[in-house]
């Protein structure tokens, strides 16, 4: 067993938007941090999300109003930070006769609009659906709404970047590194991880980290893991709720999204996905099983389907759909009452027993606030450690975001300019995924033939190389589904053949590593 003999600021569990992100800060100001996600970044609850960057507009029905405003104002940070990988979206609400009023869901917008500071984004207004193109797709029974904006996001995206931001500043990311056991020595953590390890927790090699302070971020899975904690024995700390997802062929010729309420108080999204895809959810049910087996269920996809049909003129069935997928979101478990009231908001909790090193445990959270979240933990490491540098995240911009928040269009024709062989909708991806990093990854190409081998659908071997070098990618499913989103178009065929070249590739490098 390898002991390593240097000793840590911060070990952080769990490789989704908080555990990530605390990292990046930590780093930042200057702490030694320690990083270990048993799958892939962003592989479990962050990557499961309806991709958006809100107040929580549904939130104010439960009276949260400091909650929604928190986000609201995060909205607008996080968005100018990261104009590639967040974007406006407007959304269409149809005024339903038989559910909330009129006047009740004018006042909810015009508290929404303003609660949080609004700069940038556009206001609420009213719409005639006779005479919007909005209208087209829906019953004609719903002949008004209401039209209001909020952002959507690329969430895997938003942690990998966090992730690579917290490498770039010093940080220690390690993947597929599963925490076996923990024990605290002479006021520092021993942390037992098993790198490099199978799903089953066999082969890889088994090493000890020491750090100062352990943070648990691992979502879904914090009650396993203080489980493994010695001296800690915790249960039922948060309730798991899943939230799952369905994508259809695109149901809709504009750019606008859809929140339809449904008669049970809940709410669901229609979003356009990639271009040529409609995603639809989400749904809000306690889960009691595994963490690590969540599916969709039949009652879940007939209920998206069931609510959305209610809305949209072309029936919607299960057979429409191409693509699903399901997460779990760790709520704190205060309450037994309607999953879609419990809150969203995060708690945290410092077990101090010693002086020299604490244990942080997070429970819940969501994507709009994982930065304030961040920069709460990083109050408590200071507590301990004493401070280094100061808060500093909210005006940096992650990796690629350098450019005007209403810059993005600007930046694709720029693209074009420079790499004539791109189509736009290919620059468009390409900067909607990486930013000003579209330069580094396509450096001196000049043609098409450039990019070496093709894999398909605008995916190149140049592209494939930069996410393993720099984005810890180590399968084709970490490319394919959270490093782009180009899983849907990608036959068998061509996985298999991605697949094996990434092996190639990572084999090659771990041989020359050796020698």
């Amino acid at each position: 067993m390898n002991i390593d003999q240097n000793i840590y600021d911060i070990f952080i569990v769990g490789g989704g938007i908080n555990g990530c992100g605390i990292a990046r800060d930590a780093a930042g100001r200057g702490y030694k941090v320690f990083l270990a996600e048993k799958n892939d970044i962003a592989s479990g609850t962050s990557s499961g999300s309806t991709k958006l960057i809100h107040g929580g507009l549904r939130y104010l029905e439960n009276y949260k109003f400091n909650f929604v405003r928190k986000s609201l104002i995060e909205r607008e940070v996080l968005w100018k930070n990261s104009p590639h990988i967040i974007w406006p979206l407007r959304f269409v609400l149809p005024y339903h006769n038989d559910l909330r009023p009129a006047w009740f869901m004018r006042l909810g917008l015009f508290i929404y609009d303003y609660i949080g500071g609004r700069k940038t984004l556009p206001p609420t207004k009213v719409i005639d659906l006779k005479d919007d193109i909005t209208g087209d797709a829906l019953h004609k029974h719903f002949i008004k709404a209401f039209e209001y904006s909020d952002c959507g996001v690329d969430d895997a995206r938003l942690v990998i970047l966090n992730a690579v931001d917290a490498v770039n500043l010093g940080a220690d990311i390690n993947t597929r590194a599963i925490v076996n056991k923990t024990e605290q020595i002479n006021d520092v953590w021993h942390i037992h991880i098993n790198d490099n390890a199978y799903p089953d927790n066999t082969g890889g090699i088994t090493r000890i980290i020491k750090s100062k302070i352990l943070i648990n971020a691992t979502g879904p899975w914090i009650d396993q893991l203080l489980n493994k904690i010695s001296s800690h024995r915790y249960e039922n700390n948060i309730r798991l709720i899943q939230g799952s997802h369905i994508v259809v062929k695109k149901l809709y010729d504009h750019d606008k999204c859809y929140i339809f309420q449904n008669s049970d108080g809940r709410i669901i999204f229609a979003i356009p996905y990639n271009h040529n895809f409609t995603m639809i959810g989400t749904t809000d049910n306690d889960y009691f099983g595994d963490p690590d087996h969540v599916e969709i269920s039949e009652d879940e996809i007939d209920y998206l389907c069931s609510t959305a049909s209610e809305y949209f003129k072309k029936p919607i069935i299960a057979n429409d759909i191409i693509w699903k997928f399901s997460k779990l979101r760790p709520i704190y478990n205060d309450s037994d009452g309607a999953a879609q009231k419990a809150t969203r908001d995060y708690i945290l909790r410092m077990d101090k027993k010693n002086k020299g090193s604490c244990l942080i445990n997070i429970f819940g959270g969501k994507l709009t606030t994982y930065r304030k979240l961040s920069e709460a933990i990083l109050v408590m490491v200071e507590s301990v450690l004493g401070p280094k540098k100061g808060a500093w995240t909210k005006n940096a911009h992650l990796p690629g975001g350098d450019f005007p928040v209403n810059g993005f269009d600007q930046l694709v024709a720029a693209s074009i300019i420079k790499y004539p062989f791109l189509t736009k909708l290919f620059a468009t991806r390409l900067v909607r995924a990486y930013g000003t990093i579209i330069y580094d990854i396509l450096g001196d190409a000049n043609e098409i033939t450039d990019m070496g081998i093709f894999f398909t659908n605008d995916l190149y071997q140049r592209e494939v190389d930069y996410l393993i070098k720099h984005e810890f990618a180590l399968g084709a499913e970490d490319i394919l589904y959270r490093r782009s989103k180009l899983g849907l178009s990608f036959t068998i065929d061509n996985i298999e053949k991605l697949e094996n070249y990434i092996a190639r590739k990572i084999n090659h490098a771990d041989a020359l590593n050796m020698m």
